[in-house]
């Protein structure tokens, strides 16, 4: 690093070590380990979140101790997330007293998510005060502060005791935001006063597990009117007209959480809120909760419906499907005692997998998506991955190791290096298990009785229920006799070639390729703003600056890469069109297709010789075999 990094890093940790010291903190504190034993007391946390210009939250907690060593963490490994992701960096001006005394704090020489302190003798507690600096610009992390609206993500807002299971530590909660905003999230409300909330004390585990939006302007559905289990849908946006639904969509939302209550035969939460920010602005996604689910869509979503295909079928019912799969049974190695041991990440094609599945299924059987988009998503992922060479190296068991390894970062050959595929193949894998199980018992019994038998168990109950291998394979077994152990390692350690398609050809449909796209591939391309000619040239594109290049792919053989700008297609001003009319008369013509590209700073001409026509995946049926896919997307 350079003189200017190593001054800035000396400045910002001399700011977080902060005022005058009085203890002296031991050198070689061990961090303690976790017992399940009740922590001291109730910790109170008080987070102020009135500062949207700056966008930083102010903290304060009151823990109560003993005297003697004591070691303080910040979450390091967040649920849902996978990975050791805990953003330590945005944690600032961190200052610890007793008594208004200040007292020392030293960090872990190998744990930078521990710190060490001494409290002194008659002290029964101590308060932190401390800020957490949430991202101003989306190049420094997800934008969760805008003019209106927030998201408040307690487990990036504290400290907790090291030495004591997270569900034995109760947190008592209060929280302000800006006058006259509202707000929603699973936690229960003890009192208010202004714009001053405090919540009914509650274990981490739950506190941590339920964020809170609010805003200038929330739109609130109920789903399921008059139930004793209430379930509502919160549509915090930009502008108060893009929160109102039609009442057919808002009909479609309630069939989901209809359909998911017949599939799985049960719910696992006191109550449920879909929190939905429809914002160009806010930058989070969307995360999985127990009792809610965070959820990112266009200011347009309800306004234009038809041009949101891909968002409708893989967010919302993605994010619902969790609250079973995912939250209420987790595999045994994401059940850490608290947040600072690491996770395991071994079952993520169940926990992930298995959700995208039924995301697509639930979002088919509640009319979000119709059953000829489910197909037309099918063929893009089918195809992507049946393209996907890295398999060749890199089997899809690996790929549960990359929110460790990589956590989302940008890859420059995302089909060469393989990235988060337990997704989209866990998807194909168990489209191959549910078609299986129909075919081996004559049409009696399918992936929908696993779904009941799996995550029906306990209802009522949001305990974490944890899972292994061997679980997941004896309770298929007890739905159809089958060696279902070799089954799943066979595919999760395939090195191909290709996709796995048999439970595609099973299900009565085959991958075909036509030069005409799909309403939903064209919807995918305009998400994401680019132009995609994957499957004929080998890239996507967005004007003219190429994105992504197709590993072994005709781009790839000439050499092109990610950082390569398309300048002319046959002596013409690059358009989007113009390169698709080209691909498309070098079908009958043996001219090659020439570019004028940019590279850096090197100007060249490449020819594709390359005469074959655009290609889009669709789904085409197959003849004279059981329609098994119409029957999987059938509403219950």
């Amino acid at each position: 690093m350079n003189k200017r990094e190593v001054g800035a890093r000396f400045l910002l940790s001399t700011l977080l070590l902060g005022g005058a010291l009085t203890s002296h903190v031991a050198q070689a504190q061990e961090i303690p380990a976790p017992i399940n034993k009740p922590y001291l007391a109730p910790i109170d946390i008080q987070v102020n979140a009135t500062n949207l210009r700056q966008k930083i939250f102010d903290i304060h907690e009151h823990i109560p101790v003993k005297a003697g060593a004591l070691t303080l963490l910040y979450p390091q490994w967040l649920p849902g997330e996978h990975g050791p992701n805990g953003p330590l960096v945005q944690l600032a001006s961190l200052h610890i007293s007793a008594n208004h005394k200040p007292i020392e704090w030293q960090r872990d020489e190998v744990n930078m998510f521990a710190f060490h302190l001494n409290v002194p003798a008659n002290t029964d507690s101590i308060d932190l005060d401390f800020q957490f600096l949430s991202p101003a610009q989306g190049n420094l992390g997800a934008i969760v502060v805008t003019p209106e609206m927030l998201a408040v993500h307690w487990e990036k807002m504290l400290l907790y005791p090291a030495g004591y299971y997270s569900s034995a530590i109760t947190f008592k909660p209060t929280l302000t935001i800006p006058k006259d905003w509202k707000f929603a999230s699973a936690l229960e409300v003890a009192s208010a006063t202004d714009n001053t909330i405090q919540f009914k004390p509650i274990n981490m585990v739950d506190f941590v597990d339920s964020p809170l939006y609010a805003g200038k302007y929330l739109n609130r559905y109920d789903l399921d009117p008059g139930a004793k289990v209430a379930v509502h849908f919160d549509v915090f946006s930009d502008a108060p007209e893009n929160g109102i639904a039609k009442p057919e969509q808002i009909e479609m939302h309630r069939s989901l959480l209809q359909q998911a209550y017949k599939l799985f035969g049960s719910h696992h939460f006191d109550h449920y809120d879909f929190l939905v920010a429809a914002s160009d602005n806010f930058g989070f996604d969307g995360l999985e909760h127990h009792q809610s689910g965070e959820n990112l869509v266009k200011p347009s979503y309800f306004q234009e419906w038809n041009k949101n295909l891909p968002l409708r079928g893989y967010l919302i019912p993605h994010e619902f499907t969790h609250s079973w799969d995912g939250k209420f049974r987790r595999p045994a190695g994401q059940l850490t005692p608290n947040y600072n041991l690491p996770m395991k990440n071994s079952l993520l094609w169940v926990y992930e997998g298995q959700t995208e599945y039924w995301g697509f299924i639930l979002a088919a059987r509640s009319g979000l998506l119709t059953q000829e988009q489910v197909r037309d998503s099918i063929a893009m992922v089918a195809a992507d991955l049946d393209a996907n060479t890295s398999r060749t190296w890199r089997p899809l068991q690996d790929t549960t190791n990359d929110p460790i390894i990589n956590n989302r970062r940008p890859l420059g050959w995302r089909h060469w290096q393989r990235a988060e595929d337990y997704y989209d193949e866990g998807q194909l894998i168990w489209l191959d298990v549910d078609t299986k199980i129909r075919e081996l018992s004559g049409e009696k019994r399918s992936l929908n009785d696993f779904a009941k038998a799996f995550f029906g168990v306990k209802d009522g109950s949001h305990v974490a229920l944890p899972y292994d291998f061997n679980e997941v394979a004896s309770t298929l077994n007890a739905i159809q006799a089958y060696d279902w152990d070799k089954f799943l390692h066979e595919r999760l350690n395939s090195h191909g070639p290709g996709a796995p398609l048999d439970g595609l050809a099973r299900s009565g449909w085959k991958l075909t390729f036509t030069d005409t796209p799909t309403a939903y591939y064209k919807a995918n391309e305009a998400e994401n703003n680019v132009a995609d000619f994957w499957y004929s040239l080998g890239f996507h594109i967005h004007d003219g600056k190429i994105g992504e290049i197709a590993w072994n792919s005709p781009a790839f053989k000439l050499g092109l890469s990610a950082n390569t700008t398309v300048l002319a297609v046959n002596g013409h001003q690059y358009k989007d069109e113009l390169l698709k009319k080209a691909i498309s008369e070098a079908k009958t013509s043996k001219a090659p297709i020439e570019l004028l590209i940019k590279t850096d700073d090197v100007y060249e001409t490449v020819k594709f010789d390359y005469h074959e026509g655009l290609k889009y995946p669709r789904l085409e049926r197959i003849e004279g075999t059981p329609d098994r896919l119409t029957s999987i997307l059938t509403a219950l």
